[in-house]
């Protein structure tokens, strides 16, 4: 037999094999888990860490955004997205929210870092991680009232907070996760359960968020609890 003539028989052999075998399977969708820089929180309180972070939180899971980043854009796919929570109230673990044809569920998470790795969080539940917005909210005990205070975030990418039901700060644009990237105007902490949600959008790749309070002279507040439960 000729060079050629085996060349095209090792072609049509092999190419005969892949035909054989069908189409790839389709991929699954089961959750990957376990996120290896978040867990499921163990106790009903977790004490803010030396820094002042927040490392408690309730995320749903993500939905599928255009992944444009402007001021414009992120406040339109907010508005599109919003999900139907009382200010005042927070989701608890497991509740769903109906998001078009899906059914979304909030997860109680404690970060074992100062920040929230998002991209750990959506890849364990074999979620999307590009184009997305996650919805994320925690309840921030004072043990008395603390006027002059600061909401200071960092997000990957834009991100926009709120605290017992007001808008305080929103960062946009592509951009890393830096410490109190973002800082909002004063504020007052009311003694007792506070409620901080935020929405961050991601166009791709990593993302992550990091939140803390400072006081009047910039420094982390301390002393405070987080919880999920009022």
């Amino acid at each position: 037999m000729s060079r050629l003539l085996l060349l095209l028989a090792v072609v049509a052999g092999t190419t005969g094999a892949v035909l054989a075998q069908g189409p790839a399977p389709a991929q699954s969708t089961a959750p990957r888990g376990p996120a290896p820089s978040l867990a499921r929180p163990a106790s009903a309180t977790k004490v803010v860490n030396a820094d002042g972070f927040l490392q408690r939180w309730l995320i749903l899971e993500p939905i599928r955004t255009n992944g444009q980043l402007t001021d414009t854009a992120v406040q339109a796919a907010i508005k599109a997205q919003a999900v139907p929570t009382e200010p005042s109230k927070v989701p608890r673990h497991g509740d769903k929210v109906a998001v078009g044809d899906a059914q979304l569920a909030w997860h109680a998470v404690d970060t074992i870092g100062y920040n929230v790795n998002l991209y750990h969080f959506a890849y364990a539940l074999n979620k999307p991680t590009s184009n997305v917005l996650f919805w994320v909210t925690t309840i921030v005990n004072a043990p008395r009232e603390m006027s002059g205070a600061r909401l200071a975030i960092g997000s990957n990418a834009a991100s926009v907070w709120w605290v017992n039901g007001r808008e305080v700060i929103g960062i946009f644009n592509d951009r890393q996760s830096v410490v109190d990237d973002g800082v909002s105007k004063r504020l007052t902490l009311q003694k007792g359960p506070n409620v901080i949600r935020a929405a961050i959008l991601n166009g791709g790749g990593a993302t992550d968020f990091c939140a803390r309070f400072l006081d009047e002279a910039g420094l982390p507040v301390k002393g405070l609890t987080v919880s999920l439960v009022e």
